[in-house]
């Protein structure tokens, strides 16, 4: 019973830190893109945001189910390195958003959330997932 007790708070430890990090992604997304996320893809419907939003979000549960799959025994050890890894998967999916925004015309994050669908937003939601691929891989 002990081991079942356990395995539940560390469960609800790891899925605390998880959705701490899935709200910190989406709160990079809503600061790299102009206007109010939430009303860009609720209230407006804008595919583009969405798209954009659930690749980070996508990538950033990738980063953290690799971090716990692969994690030390040791469980405080084991939490901070998801945080950690979570953390640098978010700063370099915010890196790589920028250098796409500098490498390409226009302002990448008012084309990611126009009304009309745009090429690019399939291109960031892909640098996205690459990322969180890339990290996922050094965990492992």
């Amino acid at each position: 019973m002990n081991d079942i007790l356990h395995g539940l708070g560390a469960a609800a430890a790891y899925g605390a830190v998880g959705v701490v990090l899935l709200l910190l992604g989406i709160g990079l997304v809503d600061l790299l893109t102009p206007g109010r996320l939430g009303h860009q893809i609720w209230v407006e419907r804008n595919r583009n945001a969405a798209v954009l939003l659930s690749s980070a979000l996508l990538g950033i549960g990738g980063i953290v189910f690799t971090a716990i799959m692969y994690t030390y025994a040791d469980f405080a050890k084991g939490l901070l390195s998801t945080a950690c890894y979570g953390l640098l998967g978010l700063v370099l999916m915010a890196v790589a958003f920028w250098l796409v925004d500098l490498l390409t015309p226009g302002k990448l994050g008012a084309i990611l959330v126009e009304p009309e669908p745009h090429p690019a937003v399939w291109v960031s939601a892909s640098c996205n997932i690459a990322v969180a691929a890339v990290v996922s891989a050094a965990i492992a």
